[in-house]
């Protein structure tokens, strides 16, 4: 998205912090990463969510490592994703036309709405990514943390933060992505750019299979779900088909992916992570530069 999802807000500026943070922002606990210093190895710390009271979240934060420019993504609890016409309108009128399109498809009222949108790199039928948040929540959610002394670079969403992945791949990347209690999240990334992006309804519980159950069921309808997305990828999208298939999971990640790997003629590999919510807050960090363009 142009300037991040959020990221230029006025509001959201103060004076420049030493260091630099990428920070996931789920349910039900905020994870942060902090890169390597010549002293220091790369380290993730998690702290517990509690969205009636940003106060407390940042000044936890803050005590650990001192104020600090942040850039944030945020996890699919707090935004919708969805795909509206793009408006026959001047481009700085384009936001506020999208409210309309979106308005009978978002729960929130129209007067609560914030609404940022990015158009695909590869985009053939004339859409645009709508991305949808509640107004009142962001704006708790960034006020105390300009209060506890940081800076805000700017806001993304799982989606965006997933391109970072391969940047210097100029093949497409399959990557499957799955947060514990979350659907399942399919995306194609290529030289830094996002292609394709899905959700998938009943994988929440991806993450507890065990191996044997993995193999009773488990695998091939995951693989099902991969092939329907690159099906759409390659004739939909009309793109050429993508050179490997990256898992983002937890718990039996290696077993599934040897799994997966059997139905498919590209590589199928397990991204190692220490968790995916620690990966997201180490790909928000890799957002910095773009929240600066």
């Amino acid at each position: 998205m142009k300037n991040g999802f959020l990221g230029k807000l006025a509001f959201w500026r103060s004076a420049t912090r030493s260091g630099e943070l990428g920070v996931f922002i789920g349910t039900a606990s905020l994870w942060v990463f902090q890169p390597a210093t010549d002293t220091k190895a790369e380290s993730f710390a998690s702290f517990d969510v509690n969205s009636k009271n940003w106060s407390v979240v940042f000044e936890t934060i803050k005590n650990h490592y001192g104020t600090a420019k942040l850039q944030i993504v945020l996890s699919t609890a707090y935004y919708q994703l969805l795909q509206a016409d793009k408006p026959t309108v001047d481009e700085n009128e384009i936001s506020q036309a999208l409210i309309w399109s979106v308005k009978d498809m978002v729960s929130e009222p129209i007067s609560n709405i914030h609404l940022d949108y990015f158009e695909s790199p590869i985009g053939t039928n004339n859409k645009l990514n709508v991305v949808i948040a509640a107004r009142d929540k962001l704006v708790a959610l960034a006020e105390n943390c300009i209060q506890s002394g940081f800076e805000i670079s700017g806001i993304s969403i799982e989606e965006l933060a997933l391109s970072h992945l391969y940047s210097a791949d100029n093949m497409a990347h399959m990557i499957v992505t799955h947060m514990p209690e979350q659907e399942l999240l399919l995306t194609v990334v290529k030289s830094g750019d996002l292609l394709m992006q899905r959700r998938v309804r009943g994988f929440t519980q991806l993450d507890k299979a065990k191996k044997e159950d993995l193999s009773y069921g488990i695998a091939d309808n995951l693989s099902l779900e991969i092939q329907r997305s690159m099906d759409y990828f390659e004739s939909q999208l009309r793109q050429a088909p993508v050179s490997a298939i990256n898992l983002l999971v937890e718990g039996e990640s290696q077993a599934l992916a040897e799994l997966v790997a059997v139905n498919f003629n590209q590589t199928v590999t397990a991204i190692e992570h220490q968790s995916v919510p620690a990966y997201l807050a180490k790909l928000a960090y890799s957002e910095l530069p773009r929240g600066e363009a």
